[in-house]
C-alpha cells in the first residue's frame, strides 16, 4: 500500500474525528446517542472505496482505543468497546467496506445507488452489529433493543440520502486530482 493510501484513510478517519465534535443527541429510552459520525462511515466508504473506507474506519478507531476523545460526546479510550455502543463503534468498519464494495461495483455511481449502498453497508450492516452487542452488553433483550433502536431509522435515511447526494459529486469532482485518482 502507497502512502497517498495512508493519507487519503487518515483524512477520513480525521473527518470522523471532526463529526465527533458535533453534540450528540441523546434518547431518554436507549444508551446510544444519535451520532453525526455514521455519515462519516458512508463518505468514506462511497468515496476511499471498500478497502481504503475500511481502513480509515480501523485507523478512527485504533486512535478512539489509544483515548482520543473523539467519539460524540467527548468519549475515548478502551471503556467505549465494552459499552452499549460498543458494536455500533466496530460495525463502522464492516459499514465502510460494504459501501465501498457497493459503490465500486456499480457500473455509473449514481445518487440512487449510492443511497441504497448507504442504506445496506451504513444502516443493515450496523445495526446487524450494534443491535446484539447492545442487547448482550445491557441484558436487554433483543427484540426490546430493536424496537428502541428504530427511533434512529429516521436519521439514518437523512443521513443515507444526504451522502448519498454528496458521494457521487465528489468521487466526480476528485477524479481531476492526480493524487486521488492514483489511489482510488
Amino acid at each position: 500500500m502507497k502512502t497517498i493510501h495512508w493519507m487519503h484513510a487518515a483524512m477520513f478517519a480525521a473527518i470522523m474525528a471532526v463529526l465527533g465534535f458535533l453534540p450528540p443527541i441523546p434518547l431518554s429510552f436507549t444508551p446510544v446517542p444519535i451520532s453525526f459520525q455514521t455519515i462519516g462511515v458512508m463518505l468514506a466508504g462511497g468515496i476511499l472505496g471498500a478497502r481504503l473506507g475500511a481502513l480509515s474506519q480501523i485507523i478512527f478507531l485504533l486512535t478512539v482505543a489509544a483515548g482520543a476523545p473523539i467519539l460524540a460526546g467527548g468519549r475515548g479510550g478502551l471503556a467505549v468497546f465494552a459499552g452499549p455502543s460498543a458494536g455500533f463503534l466496530i460495525s463502522w468498519i464492516a459499514g465502510a467496506f460494504i459501501i465501498g464494495l457497493l459503490t465500486q461495483k456499480a457500473a455509473k455511481l449514481t445518487v440512487r445507488r449510492t443511497f441504497a449502498a448507504n442504506l445496506i453497508g451504513g444502516v443493515a450492516v450496523l445495526y446487524a452489529i450494534g443491535i446484539p452487542v447492545q442487547s448482550f452488553v445491557t441484558g436487554v433483550g433483543l427484540a426490546e433493543v430493536a424496537v428502541a433502536s428504530m427511533a434512529f431509522i429516521p436519521g439514518d435515511l437523512l443521513k443515507a440520502a444526504a451522502a448519498g447526494v454528496l458521494v457521487p459529486r465528489l468521487r466526480a469532482a476528485l477524479q481531476s486530482v492526480p493524487s486521488f485518482r492514483r489511489a482510488a
